[in-house]
């Protein structure tokens, strides 16, 4: 995630590198620009809907699809219509909050596309360049990180902090609890965690030079 912020926040800044094709005809490669003009702009509004995956946990084309008239500020929800489990509430946290109020409305939809009247129909070119240079396109001999592993990684944080899977699930607007269970194996960690507290304190409460060290592994009591 801190790889992903570095890139969205310099491609921002000063666009994309071109990815020039290696076995370029010598003749043609003379005609390609100066390497500081190498550049491709990206629409913000790429950069925000990438930004919205990974802090909303939405599905790609819900993304794309969001209207204005979607938005509630006042209560920190997108009212989706039509999602793929059908009408549903997502509750909105302050970063996603924070990027949807800084996107300028160009027309009916927050990704804005070409056309003002229709959804960005695509971000997965801009995406396949922005994760190679994040080091997530598999490079590292892990699977590529795809657009709707977003949406993987939003459900995983949720339950490795303990929040449990009917609120991730709620979150994520699945219709059924088996939907979620996928990721009851993340469970044990904070129970993990929370286990080795208690034994943590109980030990630093116990007399360690008398009686406590009697209940302790290799004691002649063990």
């Amino acid at each position: 995630m801190r790889r992903l912020a570095d890139t969205l926040s310099n491609v921002e800044q000063k666009g994309l590198d071109w990815k020039l094709t290696p076995d370029l005809d010598p003749s043609r490669a003379k005609h390609r620009a100066k390497p500081q003009t190498r550049k491709t702009e990206v629409s913000p509004f790429v950069i925000a809907a990438i930004r919205l995956l990974l802090f909303t946990g939405c599905r790609l084309g819900e993304i794309l699809n969001l209207r204005w008239s979607d938005v509630d500020f006042e209560r920190s929800t997108l009212n989706l219509a039509d999602s793929k489990t059908g009408r549903k509430s997502v509750i909105l946290n302050r970063p996603a909050i924070e990027i949807l109020s800084e996107l300028p409305r160009i027309g009916s939809h927050v990704i804005s596309g070409q056309h003002p009247t229709k959804p960005r129909t695509s971000i997965t070119r801009q995406w396949y360049r922005i994760r190679e240079l994040s080091g997530l396109d598999g490079s590292d001999g892990k699977p590529p990180f795809r657009l709707h592993d977003f949406r993987h990684n939003f459900a995983s944080i949720g339950v490795g902090a303990g929040m449990g899977l009917p609120i991730v699930g709620k979150l994520l607007g699945h219709s059924q609890p088996a939907t979620t269970q996928r990721y009851a194996h993340l469970d044990a960690d904070p129970l993990r965690r929370a286990a080795n507290a208690i034994g943590a304190t109980i030990v630093a409460a116990m007399d360690k030079e008398s009686q406590g060290q009697a209940f302790l592994p290799g004691s002649k009591n063990d």
